[in-house]
């Protein structure tokens, strides 16, 4: 007597479409739980970087004018992966023993950025006419940092790796302590995304300085990039 068990392939069929259809609903559900999950922590990243730069500074562990006041730093002094700067010059003090930042944060390529779950980050700090500089290839002084101005001021900007796909928001926070966001839509020449279009130093920014103010919700001004940036509750 023949065999006769097994699956006809109208049962296959049927399998296969309800997997299909289980699939179609459940991917589109992870790749929104990845895309939530890497913003939140972008932005739980920012927050760090504000406790960071507020105990470097308060520390004075960076003088480089010797006045007594605490400069603001580079993610690879804050994470202690290379000297701080000095009066003598780049990198020409000792490295920060406890670091105020977290190791993952101390990778830094050539573009002075940071790749950390899915987002860039970048800090700047400001030269003599407030423009914003960027951190080293490698991490720690470019030089040309305004001794003055670097004891007040900072900005940071986090953005994604691939836009739609590790993230979409982009975000920024500087010395005032509060994250700003935007949708990342309107920004010139693209959405902030991979090493390809990135945040400039005054983009979330209501003047061409960093020195100026971030621009809330398009006040004082709109912002320099197109972009409306709200405060993250």
């Amino acid at each position: 007597m023949k065999n006769t068990k097994g699956f006809t392939l109208i049962e296959l069929m049927i399998v296969v479409a309800i997997i299909a259809i289980i699939a179609s609903i459940a991917i589109p559900n992870l790749l929104s739980a990845r895309l939530s999950a890497n913003e939140t922590a972008a932005i739980a990243t920012l927050r760090n970087c504000v406790s960071a730069q507020s105990q470097i500074q308060s520390q004075g562990a960076i003088d480089t004018d010797i006045d007594g006041i605490g400069e603001h730093g580079w993610f690879a002094e804050m994470a202690g992966s290379i000297n701080m700067r000095d009066s003598t010059g780049a990198n020409g003090g000792p490295v920060l023993n406890p670091p105020v930042l977290s190791g993952s944060l101390s990778v830094v390529n050539a573009n002075g950025f940071v790749n950390k779950s899915g987002y860039f980050f970048q800090v700047y700090l400001p030269d003599v006419n407030g423009a914003g500089l960027t951190e080293n290839a490698g991490g720690g002084s470019p030089t040309a940092e305004n001794a003055d101005l670097c004891e007040t001021t900072w900005c940071a900007y986090a953005w994604p790796a691939g836009f739609s796909n590790t993230g979409n928001r982009a975000f920024v926070v500087n010395q005032t302590g509060d994250v700003l966001q935007t949708n990342n839509l309107a920004s010139a020449g693209g959405s902030y995304t991979s090493t390809t279009v990135t945040p400039a130093d005054n983009s979330a920014f209501s003047g061409t300085a960093v020195t100026s103010g971030l621009s809330i919700a398009n006040l004082p001004a709109v912002a320099q990039d197109g972009n409306v940036w709200t405060v993250i509750n």
